[in-house]
């Protein structure tokens, strides 16, 4: 946007970082990104090279910037302790390179996870981070998203791929609140653009109580083009047993892990009215329902359904 101090994105080139850039892009927002390799040229966008370890490419991403959204972070690794290095110690980073580049605006994309820091250790890695941006004495918010959903994502797909086969198998009774990615940027930017603005909130599509496990599924199953899917409950004895067979077939790339297992188990991922967003400020325009089917016909246009 003519005039403005530009934004600082991390994790641009990762599924939600990349629709938060595109929708920066489309408002004009001035934009430096960072990121591990070359990129194709945008009109509007300075990528940086370097990475979160990078105190030289994170000071000249900070430099002159009016906020930053932190967005890269690890979601999932055979290796538990890389949550500490990627989600605690590069957020620290962050937080140093704002300080030294005088950069004020943090808004710092966490996770529900961080409610329950004792059922994984990417939940409890990102309440680490939360924890340290709350004592940056930086200007902050921190956003915790639920399920997020649409084009280019690969989490969420593997349940899109199991819907079309005509199952999809959950996790114990329970309830998770969704997202789409553009609604979640467009969030993301309207927070950039607040000042004095330190709080916790937990955006989600606007549906009251969230879903059920089982309306996701069949939401999902519609998605895809079926009338119904078979979406049993299935015990967490299970799912770690099948989180062992996703590693020893996929092994480093497992969807499934152990880890994962821990907070899928949980009976609320629920975003809670407490921590609702100002409808001043963001409201969702995508329907779930829409948003689903939508993302089903991007993946089917991309050949991965």
């Amino acid at each position: 946007m003519s005039g403005l101090k530009p934004i600082a994105i991390t994790g641009a080139t990762g599924f939600v970082g990349s629709t938060t850039l595109d929708a920066a892009l489309e408002q004009e927002f001035t934009v430096r990104a960072l990121t591990r390799r070359e990129q194709d040229a945008r009109e509007g966008l300075t990528w940086v090279k370097g990475t979160l370890e990078d105190e030289s490419a994170l000071e000249q991403l900070c430099d002159g910037a009016g906020a930053m959204i932190h967005i890269a972070g690890l979601t999932n690794t055979p290796d538990p302790a890389e949550f500490e290095r990627a989600n605690v110690t590069g957020t620290a980073n962050v937080i140093a390179a704002m300080k030294r580049a005088r950069a004020k605006r943090l808004v710092f994309v966490s996770s529900l996870s961080a409610r329950e820091p004792s059922l994984s250790a990417y939940g409890a890695s990102k309440a680490r981070a939360e924890a340290l941006v709350e004592a940056s004495g930086l200007d902050w918010t921190i956003v915790r998203p639920p399920a997020v959903y649409g084009p280019r994502d690969s989490d969420m797909f593997e349940l899109f791929r199991s819907a079309k086969l005509g199952i999809v198998p959950l996790p114990p009774g329970g309830g998770t609140s969704l997202i789409h990615a553009r609604d979640l940027g467009e969030l993301l930017l309207a927070l950039a653009k607040r000042t004095r603005f330190k709080h916790i909130y937990e955006p989600d599509d606007g549906r009251q109580g969230g879903w059920s496990h089982k309306e996701m599924a069949q939401a999902i199953g519609r998605a895809v083009g079926r009338k119904s899917v078979f979406a049993p409950n299935l015990p967490a004895g299970v799912l770690a047993m099948a989180a062992g067979v996703d590693r020893l077939i996929r092994g480093d790339r497992a969807k499934l892990t152990a880890d994962r297992v821990g907070y899928m188990c949980h009976p609320n991922w629920i975003a809670r009215f407490d921590r609702v967003v100002p409808k001043n400020i963001w409201e969702p325009k995508i329907d779930s329902e829409e948003g689903l089917k939508a993302t089903a016909e991007w993946y089917r246009r991309e050949g991965w359904l």
